[in-house]
């Protein structure tokens, strides 16, 4: 049974993360608020990622980073502080959180480190230049320290498109925006937690002991396809 720590499991994908981590892992939660999950194999803790010191663990199989945002504003009406806040709880919370925990990886079986970043780094979107220019530190981060680390940790990174979580109710706020939003996509449709969950939990398993530096898009087409 390996031992996974997801830091931001409370809520959208951090949460279904977790439900699908549970069944058959020792999960270790990290975050502002606790997840309404009771399991036997749930450890939470109660922690501000920016602020708080992070608890101690021996060992670890796999981390998880979820914490991000979605700092949607005109270029005009950004601020350097907007730049500064969405840098930091999208990278300088991600640094933290490996570097506190790398020797515990370093400890574990076949240790993985998944992060997230945006389609957003790779399909000019307008209103996107806080969050993108953020995620696209997490891209750079997950192949360099996938080359730094191996062969002993792999580090990977998911690029979503909109998934249907509290971080994005502002963009799918009604059913007409909802229909715009399918529309967009050429697999019509967008993501729902457990479509991410599900490459996140892949990721921390065996059967992706081959893959290291990789960023997966779940775009639902939007960036590979122009249909």
């Amino acid at each position: 049974m390996k031992t996974i720590l997801v830091i931001g499991g409370s809520k959208g994908i951090g949460k279904a993360t977790i439900n699908a981590l549970l069944p058959n892992n020792n999960v270790i939660n990290v975050s502002r608020t606790s997840p309404d999950i009771t399991h036997d194999n749930l450890t939470h803790y109660t922690v501000d990622i920016l602020k708080d010191e992070l608890p101690e663990i021996e060992a670890l199989d796999g981390l998880v980073y979820c914490p991000g945002s979605i700092n949607l504003k005109p270029i005009s009406r950004l601020t350097l502080e907007d730049f500064r806040e969405d840098f930091e709880i999208n990278v300088i919370g991600a640094v933290k959180s490996v570097q506190k925990y790398l020797k515990a990886l370093k400890n574990g079986t076949n240790p993985s480190i998944v992060l997230f970043s945006t389609v957003a780094s790779k399909l000019g979107m307008p209103f996107h230049a806080s969050v993108a220019a953020s995620k696209s530190g997490i891209e750079g981060l997950t192949k360099s320290l996938g080359a730094e680390l191996a062969p002993t940790v792999r580090v990977n990174a998911v690029a979503p498109t909109i998934t249907d979580t509290t971080l994005a109710e502002k963009i799918l706020r009604n059913d007409s925006m909802k229909e715009k939003m399918i529309e967009r996509h050429p697999l019509k449709k967008y993501l729902e937690p457990k479509d991410v969950s599900d490459t996140v939990t892949f990721l921390l398993s065996d059967k992706s002991s081959s893959i290291s530096g990789q960023v997966f898009e779940l775009d639902c087409g939007i960036v590979s396809f122009k249909i």
